[in-house]
């Protein structure tokens, strides 16, 4: 029987810069659905994306890569939005 530490890792990724190979964005139940009339282009949403998901052309939200977005909600929670109206609200998936 083999001791602990010499099991072969598992569901673990070892190597830097692998993730583009993983696409997470099938783990999600809650998806992000921008709303540009309430967005004033903080990037906040960008810089707080776990995933990077954000997708951003010309120094301004474009959308979101559904790819590896995993629905975790933080964009839209560091949305500030305007006039109290978020830019980013959640979803259910399949919606």
């Amino acid at each position: 029987m083999k001791k602990w530490t010499e099991l072969e890792p598992g569901t673990v990724i070892l190597e830097a810069g692998s993730s583009v190979r993983f696409k997470t964005g099938s783990w999600r139940s809650f998806r992000p659905r921008w709303v540009p009339e309430n967005c004033i282009q903080c990037l906040m949403c960008w810089l707080y994306c776990p995933d990077m998901a954000v997708k951003v052309a010309d120094g301004k939200v474009a959308g979101f890569d559904y790819d590896y977005c995993k629905g975790c909600g933080v964009c839209a929670k560091e949305c500030p939005g305007k006039q109290g109206k978020k830019a980013i609200v959640m979803e259910a998936e399949g919606k």
